[in-house]
């Protein structure tokens, strides 16, 4: 049963014995099903102090660097909660007065806190981008070999003026580029531009993000997180390496919180923006992070969403051929296609729907020299007692194999003893389909039937 994924393995000629293995069922993929970037490097903090190469410990908050723009709220920091927006109690007592915003833009200071605003549009009309600049070149000055604490101070600042009621982790309702779409090209050029002079904290820089949100979402009423949200963004449109090549990281960071689904969405929506400006950087980021995570309940939805947005983004599959092998395909035929397994029936329709796509990422550039790696675990789920819509997959599926991959037909012949059962039902299927295959593949198949 796929209730929990399958950790396969891929269908290859046994060394020493010439047979053939067949990839099986088994238990979700584990971190092996994405850890194809290294980790990360020694000097790497701002998740929390490794433990060993990889281990984090989440029990303490991080001591980030005091940074310029803190200094500046620090009276009003000690006047209300140090880290959090004005206490709401106040405000649910009486209601909201729509002369409130004039009174806050009226203030001249900017160490007066804008908002909440009711809509984020609102709140980036109402951010002063000159100020904006000024702190940042303040910052620049004070800290002038310290550009990490550039980049905290103008996630802090972004953070801090940015504030609306808080939204669901995933954005699900708003488009892919979210908030980052929202932001002004001078305000854009301002981000990119700091980004650029602090390019080797780039990568820390991220990391605080992350974990400044999710330390954030520990607190009650907590802000808000639309300016890490946009320097994520901003970061991963031209650094996606900073997520794929720490995949394992990111994998037990994300296992670490499997008690709170909104962490857990919050740090997969931080990650899948590695992939939607690149193919494969996407579906290493899903198969790293979120294939693992098929399966459980509050998570499946986003992971088989963003699938699916990012086959819409990105139609021309070519750039992802390489990507998708038998250990990551066959997992998802069986989450797909198997009764009773630990997706819901609507979820497992949406899977149905991008596996086509799916199967033309998986066997690749080159399925004449492909396809025999898969036949073995193709015929191996073709029971008699199979599930009618995935045995029509799997003996298309056996079909093609043995019509465009000649190395499939030996393949067959050396499976045939131990798998009688199947191999009739292939045989009844070729019989109804002969005039349909291919005429240069039907006399190999004749020859191999002949041979059964």
């Amino acid at each position: 049963q796929p209730g929990g994924g399958g950790a396969e393995v891929m269908a290859a000629r046994s060394a020493g014995s010439g047979g053939w293995e067949v990839v099986k069922r088994g238990r979700r993929p584990g971190a092996s099903s994405g850890g194809r970037g290294g980790g990360g490097g020694s000097d790497r903090r701002a998740l929390g102090e490794a433990n060993g190469v990889l281990k984090y410990d989440l029990s303490s908050p991080i001591q980030t660097t005091s940074t310029l723009y803190e200094r500046g709220f620090e009276k009003i920091m000690k006047r209300q909660n140090k880290e959090q927006v004005p206490p709401p109690a106040a405000e649910s007592k009486k209601p909201i007065n729509k002369k409130q915003p004039k009174k806050v833009t009226a203030v001249p200071s900017q160490n007066q806190k804008q908002g909440p605003f009711r809509r984020l549009e609102d709140a980036l009309k109402a951010l002063d981008v000159a100020a904006l600049q000024k702190e940042l070149d303040k910052s620049q000055s004070v800290f002038t070999g310290n550009p990490s604490v550039w980049l905290k101070d103008l996630a802090s600042y972004l953070n801090y003026k940015l504030q609306t009621p808080r939204m669901e982790p995933t954005l699900s309702q708003y488009p892919h580029d979210y908030p980052y779409s929202l932001v002004s090209r001078e305000l854009r050029g301002i981000i990119r531009g700091l980004l650029t002079k602090a390019a080797g904290s780039v990568e820390l820089f991220f990391d605080h993000c992350l974990f400044t949100m999710l330390q954030e979402l520990d607190k009650t009423p907590g802000e808000s997180l639309h300016g890490y949200r946009i320097c994520i963004q901003a970061v991963l449109q031209d650094k996606p390496k900073i997520v794929t090549s720490n995949l394992d990281k990111f994998l037990e960071l994300l296992r670490s919180h499997q008690s709170r689904p909104a962490k857990c969405l919050t740090i997969m929506w931080a990650l899948g923006q590695a992939g939607f400006t690149n193919l494969t950087e996407g579906l290493k980021v899903w198969l790293g992070i979120m294939l693992p995570v098929l399966g459980i309940k509050a998570l499946s939805p986003f992971a088989i969403a963003y699938l699916d947005r990012l086959l819409l983004m990105h139609p021309n599959l070519t750039k992802g051929f390489g990507m998708i092998g038998p250990k990551d395909f066959f997992p998802l035929l069986d989450f797909a296609y198997m009764p009773n397994n630990s997706l819901s029936p609507s979820l497992q329709e949406q899977l149905c729907q991008l596996f086509p796509r799916l199967k033309v990422l998986a066997f690749g550039a080159k399925p004449e020299s492909s396809l025999h790696t898969y036949f073995p675990s193709f015929l191996s789920r073709a029971t008699p007692s199979c599930p009618a819509a995935m045995k029509k997959e799997l003996l298309a599926s056996l079909t093609q194999c043995l019509t465009v991959d000649p190395l499939s037909t030996s393949v067959w012949r050396q499976l045939y003893p131990k798998h009688l059962s199947q191999s009739s039902l292939l045989l009844e299927h070729l019989l109804k389909s002969w005039e349909h295959i291919p005429k240069k593949a039907r006399k190999s198949l004749q020859e191999t039937i002949q041979s059964l």
